[in-house]
Parts: C-alpha cells; structure tokens; sequence
C-alpha cells in the first residue's frame, strides 16, 4: 500500500453509487490488484481517510468483503485483508469445478439458441479487450475482468438454479485475487483466448464431458501456475 493514497469515493448524489457500494467497489479493487496486501489491518480511521467518507460506508463495505472472504474479522483485532494459501487455493479450485461442473451439465441439457448466442456475443466481446491496461506489461484490467467474469457466466447461466449461480458468482469473487496473482506472473505466456475458445468450442458442439475438462483444465491453470511459481504461500491469515 502507499502511505497516504487517498482514493476519495464519486459523489452518490450525481447519480452514482451510494457511498457505501463506491467504497466497496474500490476496497475491493485495492484487495484484488495487492494495493492492500493479504495480513494488512484495515483500520477505521485509516479507510475513512483513504476513500475519504465517513464511518458507516467503510463498516458496510468491511462487512460485504467479509461475506466474501476477501476480509476477515477478528475479535480485539478488527479487520484485517484476508490472506492467500496454497491448501486455500487447492480447495476453491475443487469446489468451484464440482459447482461449475454441475451448473454446466445442467445449462447443456437446457441447451437454447439464444443462450448459444448470448455465449458467441459474450466471447466476442472479451476476446475484442486487451488483457492488460498496459501494452507493455501486465496492469489490472477491470473492463477485462467484467468481460471475463461475463463470459463465463453466460455459460453458466442456463443451468436453472439461481441459488447455484449466486454460489458460483461467490466462488468466482474469491478466485479473483489468485487470478490477479497467476496472471501477473505468467503474463503474457498464457494464452487464454485460446483456453476459453476451446471451453465456448466444446459447450456448442454440445461435448459434455470434453467440455467439464476443458472447463477443469482452464480453472486448474492458475493453481498450476501459481505452484509453479516457487512462490512462498501462505500470506497472511486465510479467511474461513
């Protein structure tokens, strides 16, 4: 984090988000891109200065990351960015393939035109956006991101339970910083344009199981990536 950044919230009143969701919006970003990293305590006093808002924003935005686990709480400690590990890792990579996998069977057996469209368009639109903010290097892309994330839900989608697609949007939420990481180590050597061409590929050709392992192996990456890496986890203590 730099001492002192100040990242004041857009005013709600010119028709944008309530303080609360802005500074949500922006904590979470912080979280994310390692602004704030895994361990680092999340004062009250400290938050209301960075975004520049008052008490109540910053304790509602604190309490949706902890529903999130991106934030921790502890008792006579507070707030404090919930860490990243190995073991962590392992497991929401299983459990999003064991929901993802059933939310797919289910969306292919539901197959319709326009959710096949819907996931053509959806594919267009990310392969159309750069990676990275930057031409140079890896830089956060948050419009990358929103495309990705909708990608993959436009898969997902068809699959006819709610409750499963809100649990799936959460794990998605609780990958993000394992992606920012695996990416910001592996760019621009991975080609996922190619691994989710092949995933959309097989969902159309209606190829359920070459589509549940394209699907794996598109999810297991970033913990291959992230092992390989020889980097030291865990950091900071992991969110249960």
């Amino acid at each position: 984090m730099v001492a002192g950044k100040q990242n004041p919230v857009r005013d709600s009143r010119a028709g944008g988000p309530t303080a609360a969701t802005a500074v949500y919006d922006q904590l979470r970003n912080d979280i994310i891109v390692g602004e704030l990293t895994p361990g680092h305590k999340l004062g009250t006093d400290e938050l209301r200065s960075r975004y520049q808002v008052g008490v109540s924003p910053v304790r509602e935005a604190l309490n949706r990351l902890s529903a999130e686990k991106l934030v921790c709480f502890e008792d006579q400690k507070g707030f404090h960015v919930a860490g990243i590990g190995e073991e962590d890792l392992t497991d929401l990579i299983r459990v999003r393939c064991w929901a993802e996998e059933t939310a797919i069977r289910a969306a292919m057996d539901n197959t319709t035109s326009e959710w096949e469209e819907a996931i053509l368009i959806a594919f267009h639109r990310l392969s159309r956006t750069p990676r990275s903010a930057d031409a140079k290097s890896y830089l956060f892309n948050p419009e990358w991101e929103a495309l990705h994330h909708g990608f993959h839900m436009a898969i997902l989608n068809n699959c006819g339970s709610p409750r499963l697609l809100t649990y799936c949007n959460l794990l998605a939420d609780q990958a993000l910083r394992y992606r920012h990481l695996a990416v910001d180590i592996s760019y621009p050597a991975r080609a996922e344009g190619d691994e989710h061409k092949e995933l959309m590929d097989k969902v159309l050709a209606g190829d359920v199981e070459a589509a549940v392992a394209a699907h794996h192996a598109h999810l297991r990456k970033t913990l291959e990536i992230i092992l390989g890496s020889g980097l030291s986890l865990p950091i900071g203590k992991i969110a249960i």
